[in-house]
C-alpha cells in the first residue's frame, strides 16, 4: 500500500512538472523499477530515500527507520522540516501537499522529511509526538521551532522563514 502511494505521488509530481511519462502495468514491473523510471538519481543523500524531479532538487525524504533519520535529518548540512504524520490522519492528508509545494518555493533552502508516526515509533516518542500532524523544524542537529495541527499557508511560510534565517 506504502508503494502505491508512493508511485501516486511520483506520478503527480510528473505530470505537475509536465514531464514524459509511460504507462506500465504495476502486474508488469516491480515497482522499485518503475521508481527508478520516474525519478532521476540524487547525488546528495542515499537515493532510495528521495524523490526528485530535477537533478540536485531535493522534493521529499521519507524517514523509514532511526538510522535513516540521523542520516536525512540531523546530518544535514541544511535546515529539515519533519512531518510527523499518520496515514489515517486526515488533516495529516491536507497538510502534506501543502508542506510540500511551500517547501519547494524555497528554492533549496530547506529540506522536507515525512516520518510516519505508527513506522517509526522510536523517532516519534523521542520527540514526545503527542498528536498529528505535528511539524518540527531542525537546524544543526537540533529541533528549533515547532507547530501542531493543520496550520494556515501564512502561518507555515513564517515557521519557514524562520527556520531558514
Amino acid at each position: 500500500m506504502a508503494s502505491r502511494t508512493l508511485l501516486r505521488r511520483i506520478l503527480q509530481m510528473n505530470r505537475r512538472c509536465q514531464l514524459q511519462r509511460t504507462v506500465i502495468p504495476r502486474s508488469v514491473v516491480p515497482v522499485t523499477q518503475i521508481l527508478q523510471q520516474k525519478s532521476i538519481p540524487c547525488q546528495h543523500h542515499s537515493q532510495s530515500r528521495e524523490l526528485c524531479t530535477q537533478q540536485g532538487e531535493r522534493m521529499v525524504i521519507n524517514i523509514q527507520d532511526v538510522k535513516d533519520f540521523e542520516e536525512s535529518v540531523l546530518n544535514n548540512p541544511l535546515p529539515v522540516v519533519v512531518d510527523f504524520h499518520a496515514t489515517w490522519c486526515g488533516p495529516c492528508r491536507l497538510l502534506g501537499p501543502r508542506l510540500e509545494s511551500l517547501v519547494g518555493s524555497k528554492s533549496g533552502k530547506v529540506v522536507l522529511a515525512k516520518l510516519d508516526v505508527d513506522e517509526v515509533e522510536e523517532i516519534a516518542m523521542k520527540y514526545r509526538i503527542s498528536s498529528v500532524p505535528t511539524v518540527i523544524g531542525f537546524k544543526n542537529k537540533e529541533a528549533k521551532d515547532k507547530f501542531i495541527g493543520l496550520q494556515d499557508d501564512d502561518i507555515i511560510e513564517t515557521f519557514l522563514d524562520r527556520l531558514i534565517g
